[in-house]
């Protein structure tokens, strides 16, 4: 006797995935797209209620508190002149940094001994787990920033057994935009 290949037998075929039904898009007419849909967020409305560090501000626009964003967090991130954060690592989160105004200098590695600096224009990647430190690396200006992570969990691990070693070795700044000199 032939089996016929019906609906039927497709999901029972796909029954292990039931749990997985809610990542395709909604049906049509189930959700207000009005209320749901596209958001801007003004510059004014920026949320500052947010993990704070001497000599930086941040301020969110993307989160879920704000506006139910699940896998991302962005933001703005001022560093003020001369300043510097302290060695840290992000967990399993990944940043990407857009050097908005002033120029950025990054340190990183086990002590860190990598060191690459950024300007208007320019974009950091920052792997999970990296140690590294965001310095301001002008004397007078802000450096502003967007901020984007790949998760709305603050996650900071503070490295306070890191010494910075005194010469650190200059990393070329290589991106799409910029090629190894």
């Amino acid at each position: 006797m032939s089996h016929s290949h019906g609906p039927d037998d497709h999901h029972d075929h796909d029954h292990s995935h039931d749990d997985h039904h809610h990542d395709g898009p909604p049906a049509p007419g189930t959700v207000d797209w009005r209320h749901n849909g596209v958001r801007v967020i003004k510059a004014d409305q920026l949320d500052t209620n947010t993990a704070q560090t001497p000599g930086m501000n941040r301020a969110a626009a993307i989160n879920l508190a704000r506006v139910g964003a699940q896998k991302i967090w962005a933001g703005t991130v001022n560093i003020h002149a001369n300043a510097k954060t302290g060695v840290h690592h992000h967990g399993a989160l990944e940043s990407v940094i857009y050097v908005l105004r002033g120029k950025a200098r990054m340190r990183w590695g086990e002590r860190l001994e990598y060191v690459a600096e950024a300007e208007a224009g320019d974009f950091i990647f920052v792997p999970p787990y990296v140690p590294h430190q965001e310095i301001n690396a002008s004397t007078d200006e802000t450096l502003e920033c967007v901020l984007v992570r790949s998760d709305n969990e603050a996650v900071v691990v503070n490295l306070p057994d890191i010494d910075p070693v005194e010469k650190p070795e200059t990393v070329a700044w290589i991106d799409p935009i910029h090629k190894a000199p």
